[in-house]
């Protein structure tokens, strides 16, 4: 069979983890086991900041990384994703992804051996921390955890904040030992990675969305017999509608679950 590596960073249970086990499903249906999907979690292959020149050489040939990745590989338009309130839902997002302009960045990638597939939902982010987050003011002086992306350097500037950027795999970790002091992620993220456990405050800012690219190495997309690329393309297809239907209610599900849990103290600013 052909294989294809598929890598990503975030537990199985999220999301991005559960459209990728769809993917892999659909994709050897569809093909009749000519091709065979192994799907990498938790970062067991790559980290964050590793996988897309694996993906370039050809080490894997699938990933869905966070739209912030492709501002440092050269395509700074995507950073228009990591601007803060744009987007004023669901639906205004999709306009977006599932459009001229989605598809324009998409295409972007194609001269650094990159074919974008289709744009996964994750959810729109809140701000963690150890003090109680009631006002910007609150985050002033704090060290939070952010993803590449100049965008939301200059995002937690503006919060007189200090921006530290690190691997999604270290974020416990540096929470749990004081390395930052809160971090801005989706509550899906939040929840699965257990933050919460090392986080005493979430504020429910949804002040910037999270979502992802599925992309493919061009050199082994292209080389694909015509039929299998249209039944992996279907697959995609019907992958996308997953994650995206599967996001808003995930997210919704573990805020309740970090609610149950008790150990850490839900606001929702006006």
């Amino acid at each position: 069979p052909i294989v294809i590596k598929f890598s990503h960073v975030v537990a199985v249970d999220t999301p991005k983890g559960l459209a990728a086990d769809f993917f892999k499903k659909r994709a050897e249906e569809l093909t009749g086991g000519k091709v065979k999907v192994e799907v990498y979690p938790n970062s067991q292959l790559y980290k964050d900041k590793e996988e897309i020149e694996a993906l370039q050489i050809g080490s894997v040939q699938m990933l869905a990384p966070s739209l912030a990745k492709f501002g440092p590989l050269g395509v700074k338009e995507f950073e228009l994703f990591d601007l803060p309130y744009i987007f004023s839902g669901y639906e205004a997002l999709h306009k977006v992804t599932n459009g001229e302009v989605g598809a324009k960045l998409l295409k972007m990638l194609e001269p650094k051996g990159i074919i974008g597939l289709a744009y996964w939902d994750n959810g729109f982010k809140s701000f963690s921390g150890n003090d109680p987050i009631r006002s910007p003011e609150d985050l002033k002086g704090k060290k939070l955890r952010i993803q590449s992306s100049k965008v939301l350097e200059a995002q937690i500037r503006a919060l007189k904040a200090i921006p530290q950027v690190m691997a999604f795999s270290e974020v416990y970790h540096a929470l749990q030992t004081g390395v930052v002091d809160g971090t801005e992620n989706p509550i899906s993220n939040f929840y699965t990675q257990k933050m919460h456990e090392v986080q005493k405050y979430l504020a429910i800012t949804n002040h910037g969305y999270l979502g992802y690219a599925v992309i493919v190495n061009k050199k082994f997309w292209d080389g694909l017999p015509a039929d299998i690329r249209s039944q992996l393309e279907t697959a995609m297809k019907e992958s996308t509608e997953f994650a995206n239907s599967l996001a808003k209610a995930k997210n919704d599900e573990d805020l309740e679950a970090v609610r149950k849990s008790g150990k850490t103290e839900i606001y929702n600013p006006t």
